[in-house]
């Protein structure tokens, strides 16, 4: 089937159990794909979890996974974000607890053996005490590495071979070898006389330590898709037979009445239908200023309602409201394998079974041509191929690497996703950003104070924080700061009130004060022309503007930008030294995004781009052969 068609099947999503290393995804997905009406399977090993399409009943698919050794959990809707954190946490105590156990008794035995400290094999006092090493061997075996042969015979049981069947047969070889070098040393070559307890115990401990380092790293990466998750409210306010009631926002249905008060979320898309207010819109387009919104204005689960309560119908809820949307399409990124990732499956699917039959190889070699005694010879090469091969490497290295390669680079700043994205990093050769918070600072604050003939600076904040200091609206805090920062007193005001959409009036000194958008100017038909000429310059600039207007005559002007960070243009010229191409895309107007762009030394920009587009606008550099980096939101 086409990957169209599939994608046009319903999607399954399962939290799948058992998955101890990357040999299990294809066993995975080979029983998934075996159940009537699965149009596709895609397991992803990073977080546990896998999308199924087509016509199939949820409980077959738990079944199969049952059947292959596995378990398995329907997800719907939007998961229990603290849940789900403390199962990673209460594991990767477990994990760490099991591999300090192990390291308990085997560190000590590493250095004795190394030292000379320990007695030799084949004397009283060395057969008492290594026969208790065996019996403490045997039980850290159970207690730390008991989940390792359980999903070995699993395997077994379903003629598969994994991770943990090689983790069995190399720490069960290597305490086998040991106990019968006890009491018949006589059967093994004088340089094969020893016990390799530590070697077992060491092993299992290195493989707990590695697993709990990617349990760890596991939560880091989904930490993007909690942090969604976690944008969407709980409950929503539905207006029912004329009362308001509190309900779980599964239970909203569509074209209901939702109430929305000042500093609450949205909980679910809608079209407003009474009351105006400023939206905080960042968590869409990445863009600090409020958005005015009015009745017939559309509005998105997971915004913020920063002034003003309104009345909602709803037009989208669960799965189909834009924040739910954009959590698939998140974890549709992490779930796709890059060509390296899919290599490493075919890798391990082999990799077991090659190794257990090179070491019959090596059993049999020797048993034919070695030196007597041979079967001891051949024993010892078998057990050395089983012991060697156990995958500390493979399951050490990539945890590790990826931890200390993430935790430099959070130092420096630079957070990483994945061990992926590390690995192409080097080799990007163009570079999309985002203004907002990326190349800006992602903070409103005032540019521009200017005052008509006799009015100064200071006298313009001073009126302008005294009237926003009454005011919700967002950009009030940036009047406020400005005349903090200079000392300037705000001015006593009376009879304040907000003009929604508009800005605000008052009396100051005896005297009908307004502040607001040069639509609220044309409104109250104050005259602007005196300031056409500069609020075209300001606007090109990128600038927001306020005009203060007292007894009909407009008598100053504040503007608020979100200027760009101090090394940002540094950051910018040295990327294009490099030879890396750097765009900038972002959910701002045209103008804004232009005026922006210059300031910084960007070239390129793509301005009104919506969260859903801009993945599209890297795509299409991708498809065009670039290697694409994605800085900001």
């Amino acid at each position: 089937m086409s990957t169209s068609a599939a994608e046009e099947n319903p999607s399954i999503r399962l939290s799948v159990l058992g998955m101890r290393c990357a040999g299990c995804v294809q066993a995975v997905e080979d029983a998934l794909k075996s159940v009537s009406g699965v149009a596709s399977a895609e397991v992803n090993f990073a977080d546990h979890t896998a999308v199924v399409r087509g016509q199939m009943d949820p409980a077959s698919l738990k079944s199969a996974l049952q059947e292959a050794g596995y378990d398995g959990a329907v997800m719907e809707g939007i998961e229990d974000v603290g849940e789900q954190e403390g199962l990673e946490e209460q594991r990767y105590r477990d994990l760490m607890k099991k591999a300090s156990v192990a390291a308990a008794l085997g560190v000590p035995l590493m250095l004795g053996a190394h030292l000379g400290w320990l007695p030799e094999l084949g004397t009283p006092e060395g057969t008492r005490f290594w026969a208790l090493v065996s019996l403490l061997t045997l039980g850290i075996l159970y207690y730390a590495g008991g989940h390792f042969f359980r999903g070995a015979v699993k395997s077994f049981q379903h003629r598969q071979a994994n991770m943990d069947t090689l983790i069995a047969l190399g720490t069960g070889a290597a305490w086998f070898y040991s106990t019968i070098a006890i009491d018949y040393a006589a059967l093994l070559p004088a340089a094969a006389k020893h016990a390799y307890f530590e070697a077992a115990v060491i092993i299992i401990g290195f493989i707990n330590f590695g697993q709990a380092l990617e349990t760890r790293a596991r939560g880091k990466t989904s930490s993007a898709i909690r942090e969604l998750i976690g944008l969407q409210p709980r409950t929503a306010r539905v207006l029912r037979e004329g009362q308001e009631v509190d309900i779980a926002i599964a239970d909203v249905g569509l074209e209901e009445t939702v109430r929305v008060r000042s500093g609450e979320k949205i909980p679910v898309d809608g079209v407003v239908i009474d009351g105006h207010s400023s939206v905080d819109e960042s968590m869409l387009t990445g863009e600090p200023m409020p958005v005015e919104k009015a009745q017939g204005d559309e509005v998105v689960a997971g915004t913020l309602n920063q002034s003003g309560t309104f009345l909602l119908k709803t037009t989208r809820i669960g799965r189909d409201t834009v924040l739910s949307q954009i959590i698939a399409s998140v974890r549709k990124a992490q779930a796709s394998k890059p060509e390296i990732a899919r290599l490493a499956d075919r890798i391990a699917a082999v990799f077991v079974p090659a190794v257990v039959a090179i070491a019959l190889a090596a059993f049999l070699i020797w048993w034919a041509v070695g030196p007597e005694p041979s079967f001891g010879y051949a024993f010892v090469a078998a057990m050395t191929v089983l012991v060697i091969a156990c995958p500390c490497a493979l399951g050490l290295a990539t945890p590790i690497s990826v931890m200390v390669g993430v935790g430099k680079a959070a130092q420096k700043g630079i957070l990483i996703r994945n061990g992926d994205a590390l690995q192409t990093a080097g080799k990007l050769d163009c570079i999309v950003l985002d203004k907002t918070g990326t190349v800006t600072a992602g903070k409103p604050t005032v540019a521009v104070i200017e005052g008509a003939d006799g009015w100064s600076e200071q006298r313009v904040i001073c009126w302008a924080a005294g009237l926003e200091k009454g005011s919700e609206h967002p950009l009030a805090a940036a009047v406020l700061g400005a005349a903090t920062a200079r000392g300037v007193e705000p001015a006593t005001v009376s009879g304040f009130a907000a003009i929604p959409g508009y800005g605000v009036e008052g009396l100051i000194e005896g005297r009908a004060v307004l502040l607001g958008n040069p639509a609220l100017m044309q409104k109250k038909s104050i005259d602007t022309g005196r300031f056409d000429r500069r609020l075209a310059e300001l606007a090109a600039l990128g600038q927001t503007p306020m005009l203060l207007a007292s007894e009909g005559e407009l008598v100053g002007l504040v503007t608020v930008a979100d200027p760009i960070k101090p090394d940002s243009k540094q950051a910018i010229e040295r990327l294009k030294s490099l030879g890396v191409r750097v765009l900038m895309v972002t959910g701002d107007n045209e103008v804004t995004a232009q005026a922006i762009a210059r300031a910084a030394g960007i070239d390129e920009v793509r301005a009104q781009v919506l969260p859903a587009d801009k993945a599209q606008v890297v795509k299409s550099l991708q498809d065009q052969g670039a290697t694409v980096g994605m800085v900001g939101d």
